[in-house]
């Protein structure tokens, strides 16, 4: 009889055990209550977690963030359709958000959360919202250039003067630059409807490339040990490594700098939807987004009490872009940039 009794209470607690631990809850461990996929970097997107949890002590250790490529993100969401894992995706460009509203993946914010971002930088439907505005412009090692010397708009990069002093981030894999050449393409093809001119731009601009680097961290390197002193790059980073010691000056191109947004949204049925919301309050808070924009230099769509202290050193004005003309072709530009430009001396 003993034995019995020793046997039940053994199997209810392990029943209870097994419960305890699909809930999260299991002693010893914590749960986690949200799940992120993310594009951003660590010393963006640490910050934020930590002053979330900070801010809610009920999430501390409980957000569990995973860092990829915006594209990694899109497949990962995509392939888990039927079984989200995660709750939230942050950064990633219109184009991807866009796949991921028709691919079905994708829920409405609060309406509360909705209403703070301006309509003109919300994806369809609402379905997705632009977080910042990603600045992509021209930089140069100002130990290797004089300001007087250095290029002042997209043209000037293809004059014959600057042939082997340029460094590009690889195209084809990095979705800044696939933005950054489809607009340059696209100055043209919006008027004419012939994408060959702006090949002939870019066929100039390879001639002038000394190299195409992999990563963004090589480039970085790259133009600090003064193998080519000019590149094209988001703002954002430009200025990070500026603040930790890089000897770079950001352009803004007379005839206009590129932006397009970055984004943010809810993963549909993911397995902390409630959670989700709670985040995206927290991170499109006009207080969270001026922390960003004073601390990486970010250029939120949230409207801000006050313009960051840096933007008042850059004379920044924005290229009118048709996007969506940019990002119905971009595929094609790129992949004949790859197949009849790269490289092709």
């Amino acid at each position: 009889m003993k034995a019995t009794k020793s046997f039940v209470a053994l199997s209810l607690v392990g029943v209870l055990a097994w419960v305890g631990s699909a809930c999260g809850l299991t002693s010893g461990h914590t749960a986690t209550a949200l799940t992120i996929y993310t594009a951003r970097p660590s010393s963006i997107s640490q910050p934020v977690i930590d002053a979330f949890e900070a801010a809610n002590p009920e999430y501390k250790g409980r957000v569990r963030l995973l860092t990829l490529g915006a594209g990694e993100v899109l497949e990962r969401v995509r392939a888990e359709t039927h079984r989200p894992q995660a709750d939230i995706w942050w950064g990633g460009t219109p184009q991807q958000f866009g796949e991921a509203v028709q691919a079905g993946v994708l829920s409405p914010a609060r309406d509360d959360v909705i209403a703070r971002v301006p309509e003109q930088f919300r994806g369809s439907d609402n379905l997705w919202l632009g977080e910042m505005r990603t600045v992509n412009l021209i930089f140069y090692n100002h130990a290797m250039v004089e300001p007087g010397q250095a290029p002042k708009d997209w043209d000037d990069l293809i004059a014959p003067a600057l042939k082997g002093k340029l460094l590009i981030r690889d195209v084809a894999a990095s979705g800044t630059m696939r933005s950054i050449y489809g607009a340059l393409i696209g100055r043209s093809y919006t008027r004419t409807g012939d994408p060959q001119p702006g090949y002939d731009f870019l066929r100039a601009l390879d001639r002038n490339t000394e190299a195409y680097v992999p990563h963004p961290n090589d480039l970085y390197l790259r133009v600090q040990r003064q193998e080519a002193p000019i590149s094209v790059w988001n703002l954002q980073d430009i200025l990070g490594q500026r603040a930790r010691g890089a000897p770079f000056t950001p352009v803004a191109p007379t005839s206009g700098a590129l932006m397009q947004l970055d984004g943010v949204g809810k993963i549909r049925s993911g397995p902390h939807g409630g959670n989700a919301d709670t985040f995206l309050e927290f991170l499109l808070r006009p207080s969270t987004q001026q922390m960003l924009a004073d601390r990486t230099f970010q250029l939120p769509t949230v409207p801000l009490p006050r313009d960051p202290a840096w933007l008042a050193d850059i004379d920044l004005h924005e290229m009118s872009v048709d996007w969506a003309t940019v990002n119905r072709e971009e595929d094609k530009w790129i992949d004949y940039w790859v197949q009849n430009i790269k490289n092709h001396r």
